[in-house]
């Protein structure tokens, strides 16, 4: 990673961390992904984008491997997401193959456009929904 996208990585996180994510996940109607924290085993909950189709729901990473959610899913694919204040259990895989950008024009278009602009590596991830 260059040392652009290694400042942008570093401003970005501790904005989402600090500023953005407390309180995005207290909006009822924000999409949240939960997952195990591969160290702590404490459940994580980060506030995302994305859409569900039929017993999917399709997500980019804006960090790829990077991403400390990617990161647990790694180490623990089952997942939970909250829709319209509703949560769904899941298993969480990432397509590496798939066309993270062209994906992008799938999903909702205010997070699609702060993803590609703070996105230094980005990863489509597909949760296949339980229910």
């Amino acid at each position: 990673m260059s040392r652009y996208h290694e400042i942008k990585h570093r401003v970005a996180t501790t904005f989402q961390r600090h500023v953005g994510n407390p309180i995005l996940v207290r909006l009822p109607n924000q999409p949240i992904l939960e997952t195990t924290g591969r160290k702590s085993g404490v459940p994580r909950r980060t506030p995302i984008g994305g859409r569900r189709v039929g017993r999917e729901f399709w997500i980019v990473s804006e960090f790829g491997e990077k991403s400390q959610y990617v990161r647990n899913i790694q180490a623990d694919p089952r997942v939970r997401v909250r829709l319209k204040g509703r949560w769904h259990t899941g298993t969480a895989h990432l397509i590496p193959d798939d066309d993270p950008r062209a994906r992008l024009k799938a999903l909702p278009r205010f997070n699609s456009a702060a993803v590609r602009a703070i996105g230094t590596n980005l990863l489509t991830i597909r949760v296949d929904l339980d229910d």
